[in-house]
This record gives structure tokens, sequence and C-alpha cells, in this order.
């Protein structure tokens, strides 16, 4: 509202006066709380490090011990569960300190700190890299749509320079998360990586009839692709906000291209069409090794047919090797319930 006179200009200054005094008093108090919380994390950083120094002395002692009482074999099997719980309880205490940045990041961004100390704080980031996945997927069919109907060469730089700079977002977003506790595989980081470089050579492959021959097979992959990580995300969005309800799952899991890591409730739906992909990936890498056994061609060729071979490997062999691994988990987790449960009848019993 508007003041009808100086002297309530005045009174409403001198009342501000007196909340920008509060206000700096409540800053300094954030100053000294800010400063207390970095001694705090530097402290516990030590305390990590003592303690992961002292449990590898001991480890290294059992280790050289000459151990032939029963009862001593039972005390070192004892330490050595107790220090691999101890393990655990640390790497939980880390996800809530700062870590430094990989490589990577250092070279992108340099020592510029990225970790996300609050829980919830690295849920919404993780969500909206998923969400962000989505929208570029949206994008990237359609776009795929378009590039299928006509053959418009701006159409086309559009896509494939989308995707050079998609795959490049992700990798630096996968390293953030990767710095907040995300257990994505070195493998799936790499995808991206390789994709990006994919991505590049295709942008700069130049008009030719190899192009125009390989062109209606890739955007087709595309739209498959996007149809996929569509697929994916519906999956997810319901099954992680289930598992994280239940307790079951750390904030910063992911998915990750054309897999994710957490999918195992379920998965036989998905499987299929993960599998189809990646058999589409080495349908295009046989196709541009043709193109090049053919006739002469442009060197973008036989380096792609050389990408997508190495993405459909990567991706079969990855996904085939941790399905049994997470099958055993859960079976093991399973018989842990199981177990669980027998115990608490056995102890309502005797309540009776």
């Amino acid at each position: 509202m508007e003041l009808q006179s100086v002297s309530q200009c005045v009174e409403q200054w001198e009342e501000l006066q007196n909340d920008f005094q509060a206000l700096e008093a409540t800053n300094s108090e954030y100053l000294e709380k800010l400063e207390q919380l970095n001694a705090l994390q530097a402290k516990c950083t030590h305390a990590i490090s003592h303690q992961r120094y002292r449990m590898g002395i001991i480890k290294r002692s059992l280790k050289k011990l000459n151990i032939t009482e029963d009862e001593d074999k039972e005390i070192k099997q004892r330490i050595n569960r107790a220090m691999a719980r101890r393990e655990a309880n640390l790497v939980e205490v880390e996800h809530c300190l700062p870590k430094p940045n990989g490589m990577y990041l250092k070279i992108i961004l340099g020592n510029v700190n990225v970790s996300i100390l609050n829980k919830e704080d690295k849920f919404k980031y993780k969500d909206e890299y998923e969400k962000f996945k989505l929208i570029l997927s949206g994008i990237g069919f359609l776009l795929s749509v378009a590039n299928l109907c006509t053959k418009i060469r701006v159409l086309e730089l559009s896509f494939l320079f989308l995707l050079v700079w998609y795959y490049c977002t992700l990798t630096i977003r996968e390293s953030i998360l990767k710095v907040n506790g995300s257990k994505i595989k070195g493998w799936w980081r790499l995808h991206h990586f390789i994709s990006t470089v994919a991505s590049a050579v295709l942008l700069i492959w130049p008009l030719s009839d190899s192009w125009y021959e390989f062109r209606p097979q890739f955007m087709i992959f595309n739209v498959y692709i996007s149809i996929v990580q569509y697929l994916q995300f519906r999956y997810q969005q319901g099954a992680l906000y289930r598992l994280k309800a239940l307790g079951e799952r750390h904030n910063m899991d992911i998915t990750i291209e054309g897999f994710h890591s957490w999918m195992w409730r379920g998965l036989g739906f998905l499987l299929p069409f993960l599998y189809a992909g990646y058999i589409f990936q080495l349908y295009l890498a046989v196709a541009l090794f043709r193109i090049t056994s053919r006739e002469p061609t442009h060197w973008q060729v036989p380096v792609l047919g050389i990408l997508f071979f190495i993405l459909f490997l990567g991706n079969t062999i990855t996904t085939s090797l941790v399905i049994p691994q997470k099958i055993k988990e859960n079976r093991a987790r399973r018989e842990i319930i199981k177990t669980e449960d027998n115990n608490h009848k056995v102890e309502d019993r005797k309540d009776d």
C-alpha cells in the first residue's frame, strides 16, 4: 500500500531497520553454525579414515596369525563379521558427508562442491534426473518420427545435435549422482561416454548414399529406444516410490540406459524389451559393416559399426551378469525375512 505522509515513511523505515538487525543476528548465527558444520564434517571424515586404518591393521594381523584353536577361529570369524558390518555403517555415514569430485567432474567443473547432504534433496535431484531423461526421450521420439516422414537436413542435424548434448549432459549428471552415493556400475557410465562419441560421429557424417541407407534404420531404433525409456520411467516411478516407502532402496539408485539397477520385481516384463534393444544395436552394427564391405565410404561408417557393436556387447554381457547376482541377493533377502518372521512367531508363542 502507498504511504500517505513522511511520518509514516519514517515509521516504516524504523520498523524495517529493526527487521534488518534481526536479519543480521540470524545471519551471524547461520555463519557460526556453518563453521561448526564444516568442523564436524572434517572431524567425521578424519574419524572414518581412522576407523578404516585401525581395521586394516586388525585384518592384516588376523591373516598373519597362525590360529589353530577352534575358539580362536570362532573369535576371528566374529571379528571379521563385525568389521564387515562396521564397513557398511561407515559407508552410510559417508553418504551424509561431502565427497571430492572425481577426475571427470574436476575437468568439467573444477573443485566445485557438488555433494548433496540432505537425503530429501538427493531424492529430488535423482527424480529430476529421471524426468530429464523422460522429457528428452519424448523430444527425441518426435524428432525421430519427423525425420522418418521427411528428409529435411536441418531437422536431421537438430536431432543429432540434441543427442550429443543429451549424452554429454547425462555423463555430468551421473558423475554428480556418483559423488552422492549412486551405485551405478562403471559400464553404464562408460555406455554414455561411448554414446556421446557415436552421436558426434553421426553429426559430422556427410550427406551420401551410405547415410541415406542407414538413416531410416537409425531413426526407427531411436523411436524404439524412446518407447522403452517411457516404459522404464512408468515402472520406475511406481516401484521406486514403493520401495523408498518401505525403506528398501538408497535414494540415489538410478535408471540407466536400457536397464534399471534395481528393477528385479516384475523384471520379466521389461527384459524382452531391453534385450530387443540390444539386438537392434547389433543389427545396426552389422548394417554398417555391410555398407563398408560393399563400397568405399566415409570413415564414419566403420567407426560407428565398431561403436554400436561395443554397445551391444557391453549391454548384453553386463545385464546377463547382473541378473543372476540380483536374483541371488533377492533370494538371500527373502531368506533373512523368512527367518526373522519365524523368530517373531517363536517369541509370540513364548509370550502366550
